[in-house]
């Protein structure tokens, strides 16, 4: 690495986030003495879980010195009243300022929110303390919308964020390609939108996870998109970081993407991907062209 790719790669890789689950808190108050006070924490929506299950693991992520970032599937909530209620103990019990909105994978909705706007223009977040709105980010693209609506709708969704006033925030799919992510990104800032993104960046896990993981997410697993991710599909029963992924998306990082974070998916597990993390801060500065 050069000296200036080598600061970049530790100012990446010092901001990181973290997935966890309500089940995984365990493993998260294991491993909490690894991971800088304030790192945001975000809280997927499970199907199988309820929302006393979510509330708990937001207070758990709270109470360890975290900033907690519950996701709100908008089909899936009941009613306006569910939102409500759940928001306002999130506020008051665990403090949270920050929420990542998707739509959900319902056919139908559940209740009065079709989608993630539904949620923003309801107003209800910023009346329950919210600052930051995280919205999803789709560098492969989407199952529904084509290119032209996919950008427009996630222009309307940051702009109706700062018109409610608060901040926006992208949390994307973690990707296996990081010249197509970079891709991404080039076009999001040609579009005029600044807004911090979070790249999802899957942790060291087996690589029949991995592609399992993907099947499951929709994200692309070609050969040669894995073969690009440092992966060979002849070595299914090995295990496999984000090393490659995260060197080239480094590598091609400038001050033109503005604000740009890594966002851990633990499939392997929340220790393997804090030790990956370690390993790969030791990595940059140690490194012989490492400038502090």
């Amino acid at each position: 690495m050069s000296a200036r790719t080598s600061a970049r790669a530790a100012t990446f890789i010092n901001a990181f986030s973290l997935e966890v689950s309500a089940k995984a808190m365990p493993a998260l108050h294991a491993e909490a003495a690894r991971i800088p006070r304030g790192t945001t924490i975000s809280i997927p929506y499970l199907a199988n879980e309820d929302d006393d299950a979510r509330l708990a693991a937001t207070r758990a992520v709270r109470e360890l010195g975290f900033e907690p970032m519950p996701h709100l599937s908008a089909r899936r909530i009941a009613s306006r009243a569910t939102l409500e209620r759940f928001m306002e103990r999130a506020a008051s019990e665990a403090g949270v300022e920050r929420c990542l909105l998707i739509a959900g994978d319902l056919a139908a909705p559940a209740g009065p929110f079709a989608d993630s706007a539904s949620i923003i223009e309801s107003g209800l977040l910023e009346r329950c303390g919210i600052k930051v709105v995280g919205i999803g980010g789709h560098p492969e693209g989407h199952p529904v919308m084509n290119s032209d609506e996919r950008w427009q709708v996630l222009q309307r969704k940051c702009e109706g964020i700062e018109a409610h006033g608060m901040a926006p925030w992208i949390v994307t799919q973690f990707a296996f390609d990081a010249d197509l992510v970079l891709a991404w990104l080039d076009a999001l800032r040609t579009r005029g939108i600044s807004v911090p993104v979070l790249v999802g960046v899957p942790g060291p896990a087996s690589i029949a996870r991995l592609v399992r993981y993907a099947a499951m997410c929709g994200v692309g697993a070609s050969a040669s998109m894995l073969a690009r991710y440092g992966i060979s599909i002849g070595r299914l029963l090995g295990t496999a970081g984000p090393e490659v992924f995260v060197d080239r998306l480094v590598q091609g990082l400038t001050e033109a993407h503005g604000q740009v974070s890594p966002h851990l998916f633990p499939f392997g597990g929340i220790a393997p991907s804090l030790g990956w993390v370690e390993q790969y801060r030791e990595r940059v500065a140690t490194s012989k062209h490492y400038a502090p």
